[in-house]
């Protein structure tokens, strides 16, 4: 198998009967695997246990460990199963060491009132700076997704800014797996406070990750998405930050928001 082909990774993963797969150091970001493939990894675990045809509506992630390339195991099982909702934890391991928790919550539809979530005027993708021209300062995996930063606030550019935007898409299709495909396009956006430093490294990472999905994924027929992301503070080593994720229409897919911490000085 190809341990850098997403959708290759992720088929093994569904069809492993010890809910296993392995990924190449190519998917890393520092220590660890890019946030977004180990989320999707407790994904594909959590989804094994029910019907195909209920849709996800929220995740919620604890990063707990790095988690190195690999093999890997995903441990899952339902927490509860409602008449309309099923709650579910995932759990990814390098060896005995835990190093991702999930819950994810699948719901059936039901009818009700509706309010159309608010659609955005998006940038041209053509107005932005692609990931090649900025290849030196961003993280290995992402070379497997196609993108274009559109608004100053790029990592280690020395711009003080709150917000971030851009704009994603996966290198390969994913048609077999639309929540995971999602997923680690959400999970792309760097710390948003990189832009207030020249140059790298500032370490740093996902504590926490809570991802509503405001259309199913299994709906959402874009491949590229508009992600804007903003920091609500930064303090004392912990940053948050909250992010929406749009279609290539301007159609609201999925809202984000993160915990996050960094170390802009030498550790104590």
């Amino acid at each position: 198998m190809n341990q850098s082909d997403f959708p290759l990774i992720l088929e093994e993963l569904e069809r492993s009967k010890d809910n296993t797969t392995q990924f190449s150091e190519a998917w890393s970001q520092g220590r660890s695997a890019f946030g977004g493939l180990a989320a999707a990894f407790a994904v594909t675990g959590m989804r094994k246990l029910i019907p195909a045809d209920i849709p996800i509506r929220a995740l919620l992630v604890s990063f707990i460990a790095p988690l190195p390339p690999g093999r890997v195991q995903v441990k899952a099982r339902i927490q509860r199963q409602g008449r309309n909702v099923t709650q579910l934890v995932g759990e990814v391991y390098s060896g005995d060491q835990i190093c991702l928790q999930a819950m994810g919550v699948f719901g059936i539809e039901r009818p009700g009132l509706e309010i159309a979530a608010a659609t955005a005027e998006l940038p041209l993708l053509d107005q932005g700076i692609s990931f090649t021209q900025h290849a030196e300062r961003q993280p290995a995996f992402l070379r497997y997704f196609d993108g274009y930063w559109t608004s100053p606030g790029m990592p280690f550019s020395g711009h003080a800014a709150r917000d971030l935007s851009l704009w994603v898409k996966h290198r390969v299709e994913l048609p077999e797996y639309p929540i995971e495909k999602l997923v680690a396009i959400a999970d792309i956006p760097p710390p948003v406070i990189l832009s207030h430093f020249q140059k790298p490294p500032v370490p740093s990472s996902s504590l926490t990750w809570a991802l509503e999905f405001v259309q199913t994924p299994d709906k959402v027929n874009s491949e590229w998405f508009h992600l804007q992301f903003i920091t609500e503070a930064a303090a004392n080593g912990y940053t948050q930050q909250s992010g929406k994720i749009f279609d290539e229409t301007g159609q609201l897919c999925a809202l984000s928001r993160q915990c996050m911490v960094y170390f802009d000085s030498p550790r104590p």
